[in-house]
């Protein structure tokens, strides 16, 4: 029998002086235990989604927390019935998480809150919640009386903060401020980001919204619907239970079930949300890949065209 897949999310801030030979290492070192996935390098730190073995992920794990300053690492595990990724991917940018501030001192993000504290947290009238992911994820679930910034790119945050800050905080008064994300490296540099802006009473959620709906149990819950994730398995609920949503192949969007049912929706071509934008060329392309892919799938094998995979 086959060993079971384990997906390690992770992210480490550390100030590395050269990036690129630690991806090359790092890209040799996957490589070689059998991982796919992402790994984002930078001169701030390491970000990235990874799946394989699990004795595969522990010798990748081991050789990022070898890395001077890596080795408080932040990583959440689950575990995926098939292979979630199609390739490896190790590269160098600029930003772990694009933020555009590269520069930003992260010695001064917020405080973390565990996930069994959060609800104490946001259930203070007093506490302003910020969604820090972006609009099409908020609209797969969020926590109840969090706001949406209604950002396309995490890049606009920084804009949107600057905008909406008078509104934010007009009851007056020291504000307090939560903010999480999917895993916690969003809502860590957000963090850091308001403390730049000059506020002091900054938190977030410990581990992301994954931690929080593996260890917070439904009927504690204040979570509403599903967690949008950045790889096939598309939606978690509750438990890391599988979601019940799937990707749009035309525009990378998540779809609800009712989105399947929209008149607009072509499985593996389009949906009502590209299908206005989609060229004649564009869908005889999306359906001949779906349709290779298909075969492929009959066939048992991996069809590396079927699914480009979106950057955390």
């Amino acid at each position: 029998m086959a060993e079971p897949l384990t997906v390690a999310a992770l992210y480490g801030f550390a100030p590395l002086p050269d990036p690129a030979a630690l991806a090359e290492t790092l890209a040799a070192c996957a490589r070689g235990a059998g991982i796919k996935g992402t790994l984002l390098m930078a001169r701030e730190g390491i970000n990235g989604t990874i799946a394989g073995t699990a004795s595969g992920i522990d010798t990748v794990l081991a050789a990022i927390r070898a890395i001077p300053g890596l080795d408080g690492l932040e990583i959440k595990l689950s575990s995926a019935a098939a292979m979630p990724f199609y390739r490896l991917k190790v590269r160098v940018k600029a930003e772990i998480v694009t933020m555009g501030l590269p520069d930003l001192a992260m010695a001064m993000r917020g405080t973390h809150v565990p996930p069994a504290e959060w609800n104490a947290l946001i259930d203070d009238p007093d506490t302003v919640v910020i969604d820090t992911r972006n609009d099409y994820e908020v609209a797969v679930g969020s926590f109840k009386r969090a706001i949406d910034p209604g950002t396309r790119h995490f890049r606009d945050f920084p804009d949107w903060f600057r905008a909406n800050r008078e509104a934010l905080f007009a009851r007056g008064g020291a504000p307090k401020v939560a903010m999480f994300c999917t895993g916690g490296i969003r809502c860590e540099k957000a963090t850091a980001f308001l403390k730049a802006e000059g506020i002091e009473n900054v938190f977030h959620l410990q581990g992301g919204i994954l931690k929080y709906l593996e260890d917070v149990p439904a009927q504690a819950s204040r979570w509403q619907g599903e967690c949008f994730v950045f790889d096939e398995r598309v939606s978690l609920g509750h438990g890391l239970e599988p979601g019940s949503h799937s990707l749009c192949r035309g525009c990378r969007m998540p779809l609800s079930p009712a989105d399947l049912a929209s008149p607009a929706y072509v499985e593996g071509v389009c949906c009502a949300a590209c299908a206005g934008n989609r060229t004649g060329n564009q869908r005889a392309g999306a359906a001949e890949r779906h349709r290779q892919a298909q075969l492929a799938a009959a066939r048992g094998v991996q069809h590396i065209g079927a699914a480009p995979e979106t950057g955390r």
